[in-house]
């Protein structure tokens, strides 16, 4: 096997030009191959860090009764529903938080009170969503901290943090009052403590962050919440662990799969159509090598004739092939993947999916030791059936020849 090596590197360095563009073309579809595993996996990443990545992995969230029935009235079902106004609340929710916060993968709890209301300033009316959070927790679920373009994500006592799209629909600056009306019928004037953007049309123009006990005021739900939202460190676990929090609770908890059924499914989509580009990429190198190794077969059919006089066997000839057809895939697959390597570290990487600034490349994803694997292995299989076309040749034929 070792004289089969020696032979095989023989013949690759015996026309070093023919050897450099068939490593070149090798090292190519290694580099498409790994330039799409960054590229799939980073934008998979990137929608991840612009969806799931800024909301609740887990929802506990509060149900409205259905009415009570009070019984037949001359043939008609009367219901008592409720009253006007009414807001499903979470009660007795403090002792159960630490319980989830102690839980493995869980990374942070918000609880949460929500509803809706007009914000007015002069003479302008805009329909808002109140979410009310607790201070110190605002950037728990969403990292409202790194979306602050103006002022602070702290909401402070008798503050509210709005939209950049907001602000200037209501022409409101950092440090300047509005007056925030919720469906109640509460009235609460607040200061603007600080502007984000965040980079989604909803949030930006429809959302108002205000603290925990002025949404109480506003919602008048002197006790309880709305919602508590669980983080997780694997947003996949979320599936699994919602079912231990709701044994845990006795509360209802939904992943945030059960809503965003449409977003796995276009990230599989995404990632079938990787699969099927890499596929291809790995397929021109094996028609590349097999094309070359054929050429090349037919070119030594002499030497190969006197091989097979001196004594060697069909398998020696099969090695040699092989060993080169391998050779070319693992020289191929390193200059393939060290060039991948080097293109790839221009790009800003996972740190700028959260900004959205640049290619969402992750330069992690490229599987390198992957796609050299992958392409000695297509090599070799690529060099089989030249190898045994070289082992079949008849000596004396091959010789005359």
């Amino acid at each position: 096997m070792l004289y089969a090596a020696k032979i095989a590197s023989r013949y690759l360095t015996a026309s070093l030009a023919q050897t450099g563009l068939l490593v070149l073309g090798v090292a190519l579809g290694v580099f498409i191959f790994i330039f799409m595993s960054a590229l799939i996996g980073g934008l998979a990443s990137f929608i991840l860090a612009r969806t799931a990545g800024d909301m609740a992995h887990v929802t506990i969230q509060a149900e409205a009764q259905d009415p009570a029935l009070l019984g037949p009235a001359q043939g008609v079902l009367l219901a008592q529903g409720p009253a006007t106004g009414h807001t499903a609340i979470l009660r007795d929710t403090a002792a159960l938080l630490p319980l989830i916060a102690a839980l493995p993968g869980v990374t942070g709890v918000s609880p949460q009170i929500n509803g809706s209301g007009f914000m007015t300033r002069g003479g302008e009316v805009i329909q808002v969503s109140i979410m009310g959070l607790e201070p110190g927790r605002e950037s728990v679920i969403a990292n409202l901290a790194s979306y602050i373009l103006q002022g602070s994500a702290d909401l402070a006592s008798g503050g509210v943090l709005l939209g950049k799209t907001l602000a200037e629909d209501l022409d409101v600056t950092l440090g300047q009052q509005v007056r925030l009306t919720s469906t109640q019928g509460v009235e609460a004037l607040l200061t603007v403590t600080g502007i984000y953007q965040m980079g989604s049309g909803g949030p930006d123009r429809r959302q108002a962050y205000v603290g925990l006990a002025t949404a109480r005021v506003l919602i008048q739900m002197p006790q309880g919440v709305t919602r508590v939202e669980i983080k997780l460190t694997d947003l996949y676990a979320a599936d699994a662990l919602a079912p231990q929090i709701k044994a845990l609770t006795g509360l209802d908890a939904k992943s945030w799969t059960e809503q965003a059924a449409q977003l796995l499914d276009a990230l599989q989509a995404q990632a079938q159509t990787g699969y099927i580009l890499k596929a291809f990429a790995l397929l021109t190198i094996i028609i590349g090598v097999a094309s070359a190794l054929l050429l090349s077969t037919y070119r030594r059919r002499p030497e190969i004739g006197i091989m097979r006089a001196m004594g060697a066997g069909r398998g020696f000839v099969m090695a040699v092939f092989v060993i080169q057809g391998g050779l070319i895939g693992v020289m191929g697959g390193l200059l393939g993947a060290g060039l991948g390597y080097l293109v790839l570290l221009a790009f800003p990487g996972r740190e700028s999916f959260s900004s959205g600034s640049g290619l969402p490349i992750d330069i992690t994803q490229g599987a390198y030791g992957l796609a050299i694997w992958l392409t000695t292995l297509g090599a070799v299989l690529a060099s089989i059936l030249p190898a045994r076309s070289a082992a079949r040749l008849d000596p004396v034929t091959a010789i005359g020849q």
